[in-house]
């Protein structure tokens, strides 16, 4: 069942886009999330230690980043591009691609359907690890999160709007793979269609409830529905 309802979402799918950490890349494997959360905790306070509480009270980074603003556009700014640089960090020693990431990639490529990465990490990072693993010319388009806004992050569609724009694809011919929430969400607004990843014990559920036109919990179930071994 979950089969043939992979083969129907793909096969009316011109754009494949993929979230990058989770689908692609674990990218706080080899430096985890919590301590630069608390780096970043540490530089907010430093501008308004009302925040303080709220900021050493996640292991997001990407939260940290949200509160940001809070503390005015100078905050925001040496927040963001201190995330941005430990993601970048982050990402050389992530390890190799999520098993089946470099399969899916190269499967949507061989349909000959665009494909991009749409992610709540920087460009920056992104790049540097596609990059690294010699995996970059299998994507047509990087969006990453939109520099100091971060209220234009998933679950906003901002990321998907640009896509869908860079890649001339309509956002209702393109399908997100995400293991978030988030990205199931998102790709609700824009009309388009998810499928939820499920690389977690516990996800396949709050996957369904968001939304997720159809779940997976490996990444070669989307090369195996792409091109058939």
């Amino acid at each position: 069942m979950e089969s043939s309802a992979l083969k129907n979402v793909l096969g009316a799918t011109k754009a494949v886009l993929f979230d990058f950490d989770g689908p692609i890349c674990d990218v706080f494997a080899g430096q985890p999330a919590p301590n630069i959360a608390r780096q970043l905790a540490s530089t907010l306070a430093s501008f308004d230690s009302s925040l303080q509480g709220k900021a050493y009270n996640t292991n997001d980074p990407m939260e940290v980043l949200r509160l940001a603003p809070r503390a005015g556009e100078r905050a925001l700014q040496t927040v963001e591009d201190e995330l941005s640089q430990a993601e970048v960090s982050a990402v050389r020693s992530a390890g190799l691609p999520v098993p089946g990431a470099v399969a899916a990639l190269e499967a949507a490529r061989k349909s000959g359907r665009k494909i991009a990465i749409v992610s709540n990490n920087s460009a920056a990072c992104v790049h540097a690890f596609l990059l690294l693993h010699g995996i970059l010319h299998l994507v047509d388009a990087v969006v990453g999160r939109a520099p100091y806004r971060p209220e234009a992050m998933k679950p906003a569609p901002d990321s998907l709007m640009r896509a869908s724009r860079q890649l001339a694809v309509s956002l209702k011919d393109c399908t997100l793979i995400g293991d978030s929430v988030t990205d199931v969400e998102a790709a609700r607004v824009t009309g388009g269609r998810s499928i939820g990843f499920a690389n977690k014990a516990g996800k396949e559920n709050d996957l369904a409830t968001a939304g997720a036109d159809v779940i997976v919990t490996t990444m070669l179930a989307i090369a195996d529905a792409l091109c058939p071994r």
